[in-house]
């Protein structure tokens, strides 16, 4: 796998962005949902879930929640609580495992968790609204613990701290590692996201778990970009998460995301659908012909839609701030390039191959000699 946008897309509300998923778990799924409402999409998973072997620690800790009876079970993540059941049962365990969870109380940090413990023939007792491992431990915490057997099903992370104030309390704590989170199988896939990330050549990134947020700043710092990073993602570039827990992170690095107010795929979807047009989407009149920029497309009446290199499509951006203003080529090349050229050339050079992608419409882009260029549209 590895970075790389692919052949333009069916026309859609996304049509004209490229949108970055760091996703590891149900990729292909986001990525479908992207493509067919137009976007381009660049594919970096920022971790990869590493099985536990052999199994021997989960089998272990399995083990040790039927030796004696659990006062409470603790189910973080929908996809590690159906692995531990799913291994249970292939062991023989899975109908020992389950009574033992029938007669302790049943927490879930979320949705995905509630679901997977009810499919399991289980009930939860307790479910925050927040989703968050905080909440429940506060909860666990209001209780009389000394003495009591706790289970906690890990979700690719070790919960330490969780762990640690639980013994505090006088609990006895067995946490049940169904996966872990490794480096990604890609690490040129995630430094190629960095710098589009950095250059601002995506319009959006897409985060589906904290632990994916934590991985790609780390990747970012690893190669000098972190700061950069930050930056696009305070600015240019939208970070869309799946829920306020994900986007915790980067509410840490002082940075505002958005997310759904579900956390499914299909909503998160349809946030970007709404945010990026809302935040990028230009109409323009020529004549009697519109003009409609969004993101790294231009669409002129009912044509179908010319995609722009990403320099091309900030220099017709820059044009449509003003639209029908002379602009010189000098602040063309403050607005447009921002690594610092001087050349002026780049700039004529630049303006052909826009007139070239834009075709028949080439007159749009106007020259003023000695002055610089307009676009030949009003608002």
């Amino acid at each position: 796998m590895g970075t790389g946008t692919t052949a333009p897309p069916p026309t859609g509300p996304l049509t004209g962005f490229t949108v970055g998923v760091t996703a590891t778990r149900r990729r292909e799924e986001l990525v479908a949902l992207l493509r067919r409402r137009g976007a381009r999409v660049v594919e970096a998973p920022t971790m990869r879930i590493v099985p536990l072997g052999d199994d021997t620690a989960l089998r272990r800790a399995t083990e040790r929640c039927l030796s004696a009876p659990l006062d409470y079970v603790i189910a973080t993540t929908g996809v590690g609580w159906r692995g531990w059941m799913s291994a249970a049962d292939g062991w023989g365990l899975g109908g020992g495992l389950a009574d033992v969870c029938r007669g302790a109380v049943v927490l879930t940090r979320g949705p995905k968790a509630t679901g997977a413990v009810r499919a399991s023939g289980l009930n939860e007792s307790y479910s925050p609204g927040s989703e968050a491992n905080d909440e429940l431990l506060t909860w666990l915490l209001a209780r009389e613990l000394r003495g009591r057997r706790v289970a906690v099903q890990e979700h690719g992370v070790p919960l330490d701290g969780f762990a640690a104030a639980l013994h505090e309390r006088g609990a006895e704590v067995i946490s049940v590692p169904v996966y872990r989170w490794g480096p990604p199988e890609d690490p040129e896939a995630v430094r190629r996201l960095v710098e589009l990330t950095v250059r601002r050549e995506l319009h959006c990134l897409t985060f589906t778990s904290a632990p994916a947020i934590d991985a790609l700043l780390s990747a970012a710092e690893s190669v000098g970009c972190g700061v950069e990073v930050l930056d696009a993602l305070r600015g240019d570039v939208l970070p869309v998460c799946v829920g306020p827990l994900c986007a915790r992170p980067l509410r840490d690095a002082g940075v505002e995301a958005v997310w759904p107010e579900r956390g499914r795929l299909g909503a998160l979807v349809r946030t970007l659908a709404e945010e990026l047009p809302a935040r990028s989407r230009r109409e323009l009149v020529s004549g009697s012909r519109r003009v409609v920029l969004q993101g790294g497309a231009v669409f002129i009446d009912d044509d179908e839609a010319v995609w722009l290199p990403p320099v091309l499509a900030a220099l017709l951006r820059a044009l449509s701030d003003h639209p029908g203003r002379v602009i010189n080529r000098a602040e063309l090349l403050r607005r447009v390039w921002t690594g610092g050229t001087t050349d002026e050339h780049a700039v004529d050079a630049a303006v052909a191959r826009l007139r070239a992608a834009l075709g028949p419409h080439a007159a749009l882009v106007r020259t003023v000699p000695k002055r610089g260029y307009r676009l030949a549209v009003t608002p």
